[in-house]
């Protein structure tokens, strides 16, 4: 058993870190291999866009759960790399719409037979092992109950009856 495994829940944020670091870095150097010049930071954008012609900047934070700033930060960055463009919305004049540009659909292109590659490689490895088979559903169901209950207020009432 190594430190984090060790250390439970103690290092359960640090341990989900440290993976998604590893998941994202791994994802990343596939598009590099691939000489295909995408981040995975990205995907939530290209994704939504695979399948919608048009997304607003308010819907793209709503669907990732990312703040609105946070995700106007990424169009404008997708933007400045000329992979994405913005019109104001014609139904309400103060939400913009974001679009593919012709290179970034180019590049959706190119990314799309990787996501089919990686969904079946992660599905192949999560099922070779059993303890793995039921990832999605541990983590949804984590999720949910986060979403239910304040963890910082839980520990603060636990650390209550253990200082009582």
């Amino acid at each position: 058993m190594n430190f984090y495994e060790e250390l439970g829940y103690l290092v359960l944020g640090s341990r989900m870190r440290r993976l998604s670091e590893a998941f994202l870095s791994e994802i990343n150097k596939t598009y590099q291999t691939a000489g295909i010049n995408f981040d995975a930071s990205w995907f939530p954008v290209f994704y939504l866009l695979s399948k919608n012609e048009s997304i607003s900047i308010k819907d793209l934070s709503d669907t990732t759960g990312v703040s609105h700033p946070a995700a106007s930060q990424l169009v404008a960055n997708l933007k400045n790399k000329k992979l994405l463009k913005t019109t104001t919305s014609s139904t309400d004049g103060r939400q913009q719409v974001v679009q593919l540009t012709k290179t970034g659909r180019a590049l959706l292109d190119q990314i799309m037979p990787v996501w089919e590659a990686l969904k079946l490689t992660m599905e192949e490895l999560v099922h070779s092992d059993p303890e793995s088979e039921h990832l999605l559903a541990a983590l949804t169901a984590v999720e949910k109950s986060f979403r239910a209950a304040s963890l910082s207020e839980k520990i603060g009432e636990k650390l209550k009856e253990i200082q009582a």
